[in-house]
């Protein structure tokens, strides 16, 4: 059965792609020179409503429950922004995902009122610090520590490749921690909400990336980091379960992201196939040229259905209706794997095409090259979506 975007949804993508292409496609080239994170722009994604998809109006976001498609409006949202920029995607993906949802989903009353409405409208942003020097994958084996003394969560480690976590704007960073010991001297885990100019808390120098260089990422250090015992997200002891949730849905945001570099690609191919000249007419003309255009659209067409597909049953699975978790999570590994990895050979082939412009940075497909590669990092490597999606087929694989 084909899927099919509702009018709602097509309308907004509309929407979202004329601010990209007014707000933030004439500037990304200069943004990824310097390295320049735009707070403006982020501000302005906020204010058209792209943070508050999926928050309540009592938040100030848009109260689009799952019924309404509001995780599908999201990734439609992180699509049409990556198709221009991929930082600019990544930092949305990461704002919401990852800054606003983990609070909205587990967080107290009073924790929803003292952080959301500025996150909702885009004013401030978050991180998420599961990802340490020593524990990415193995997320079991996280170091860093919380304990509880006097009423207060003191915080001591280090966390690494955490988005969003050292702009001027960003207000906290959630934090899992062992804080404690379960039987068989297994970690319990569990997720601490650190202030941004908490004593102790620092971000460190911005990384020097290979790609996605308008986008906030930095290196965390906690040392006697003290917060107030109310500020545990969730219950003690869950913190592994919650980000594994959270990183079920990362999966599909990701692979909305992707699904907007393949998309660029092909733009992108098509446009100079039809200009550039060569023995008296277009390259397009020639098969080897035409061919590999061709397979550009066979990736995007799959990975956009693969994702829209597992964003869907988010939405469901929000609303109420027959979706399984298990089900969700196989196909949530299934889109991710399949569109990052396609926006990989989507980069590759988009650079041949161009040929040797394409191996210069006045051409975006370069920008796009750079910025493709950890696609099949983030949220869950393409090895981890192999062991998950072979899990839920029943093989025993370790």
């Amino acid at each position: 059965m084909a899927y099919e975007l509702s009018p709602e949804h097509e309308m907004f993508r509309r929407s979202v792609r004329e601010f990209a292409e007014a707000e933030i496609a004439p500037y990304a080239a200069q943004w990824d020179r310097d390295h320049h994170f735009p707070i403006d722009v982020v501000k302005k994604m906020g204010a058209l409503g792209l943070m508050g998809l999926t928050a309540p109006e009592e938040y100030g976001g848009a109260g689009l429950a799952g019924e309404d498609g509001g995780f599908t409006s999201l990734c439609l949202a992180i699509e049409e922004i990556g198709r221009v920029d991929q930082s600019m995607g990544i930092t949305l993906e990461a704002a919401v995902g990852l800054g606003i949802n983990p609070i909205l989903t587990y967080g107290t009353d009073e924790q929803k009122q003292t952080w959301l409405p500025e996150l909702v409208s885009g004013d401030k942003l978050a991180g998420f610090g599961l990802t340490e020097p020593g524990a990415g994958s193995d997320a079991g084996a996280t170091r860093t520590k919380a304990v509880l003394t006097d009423g207060e969560w003191v915080v001591n480690g280090a966390k690494q490749f955490i988005t969003n976590s050292g702009s001027e704007i960003t207000s906290l960073v959630t934090v899992t921690a062992r804080t404690g010991e379960r039987d068989g001297g297994r970690p319990e885990l569990s997720t601490i909400i650190v202030p941004g100019g908490t004593p102790g808390f620092t971000a460190e120098k911005a990384y020097d990336k290979l790609g996605w260089h308008a986008s906030d990422t930095h290196p965390l250090s906690f040392e006697d980091v003290r917060v107030p015992e109310a500020n545990l997200l969730g219950d003690r002891g869950r913190g592994y379960a919650q980000f594994l949730a959270t990183l079920d849905d990362g999966r599909v945001a990701i692979a909305a992201l992707a699904v907007g570099c393949i998309q660029a690609c092909l733009d992108l191919s098509l446009q100079y196939a039809g200009e550039r000249q060569t023995f008296g007419g277009p390259i397009g003309r020639k098969q080897g040229v035409a061919f590999q255009i061709s397979d550009l659209q066979v990736m995007l067409d799959a990975s956009r259905l693969l994702t829209y597909k597992a964003a869907d049953m988010k939405d469901q699975m929000e609303a109420g209706n027959a979706v399984s978790t298990k089900d969700f999570k196989q196909a949530a590994a299934v889109a991710k794997l399949y569109a990052t990895e396609s926006a990989v050979t989507a980069t590759r082939i988009a650079t041949q095409v161009f040929g040797g412009y394409g191996f210069m940075e006045e051409y975006p497909v370069a920008r796009f090259y750079r910025d493709a590669k950890v696609l099949e990092i983030g949220e869950g490597t393409s090895e981890v979506q192999r062991m998950l999606i072979a899990r839920g087929l029943g093989l025993p694989v370790e």
